[in-house]
């Protein structure tokens, strides 16, 4: 092995060791504080919806790594993760259901009435399917318990729609993280700048996926407000 490749594995080996040691340093809290911090995150994000500012598949990737350290168990984590994600959609249904329109006026969700009317109407033409498939959408993921609260949606029916989403949203990230964790350690062992690169690309995916994602969103709020300007909140 040439000394210029010997410096490449050891300078990739050294992001990945960074990588690693976050990770390790995570785990080691309390698996108690872990499962904690998980549940309330995931549950929270549609009840509380807190998901506007950490998206729950964020702490379900990253406790999943952990659990690859074997801090944690990841079949307890999987199944932690799916009953957080149904119970805190249902709490958002019912608060949908009870307090609707009010709901709207809300800070985080008023500068965001283009993408509100526009779930609610594909909501009412797609029902449980869209319940489905929000769950995959981290603003759907947060609003979605509420929008179909409000629609008076037939709580059996979300409640069916929310579990199937939950169950595969939750094993599949969870699991996600819980293999990326593996691979981590190996890329730590073996890596390369090629491996480190494909880190980064993946990342700049991800980055200009959620920008494009966040222009679109603006782009059909501005539309829906100059269409709508009489039905426009106060902001204060």
């Amino acid at each position: 092995m040439s000394p210029h490749t010997r410096s490449v594995n050891n300078n990739g080996s050294v992001n990945a060791a960074i990588l690693s040691s976050l990770l390790d340093q995570l785990s080691k809290l309390p698996p108690a504080a872990i499962y904690s911090i998980v549940f309330l995150l995931v549950f929270g994000e549609a009840a509380l919806f807190i998901g506007f500012v950490l998206p729950g598949e964020t702490a379900v990737v990253i406790a999943g790594a952990i659990a690859s350290t074997g801090a944690i168990n990841v079949v307890w984590l999987c199944v932690l993760v799916v009953v957080a994600a149904i119970l805190g959609d249902s709490v958002g249904y019912l608060v949908g259901s009870r307090y609707g329109q009010k709901l709207l006026t809300l800070p985080v969700i008023r500068h965001r009435q283009g993408q509100i009317h526009s779930a609610l109407d594909t909501l009412r033409r797609r029902g449980p399917i869209y319940v489905f498939i929000g769950r995959f959408t981290a603003f759907l993921r947060a609003v979605m318990p509420g929008l179909a609260g409000m629609s008076k949606m037939h709580y059996r029916s979300f409640l069916g729609a929310n579990a199937a989403g939950g169950l595969l949203w939750g094993v599949g990230f969870t699991l996600l993280g819980y293999f990326a964790g593996h691979a981590l350690h190996k890329v730590e062992k073996y890596a390369s700048w090629a491996t480190i690169g494909l880190f980064v690309v993946i990342v700049a995916a991800v980055t200009w996926r959620h920008q494009r994602t966040k222009r679109k969103e603006r782009a059909l709020n501005a539309a829906w407000e100059a269409a709508h300007p009489e039905d426009q909140l106060p902001t204060e």
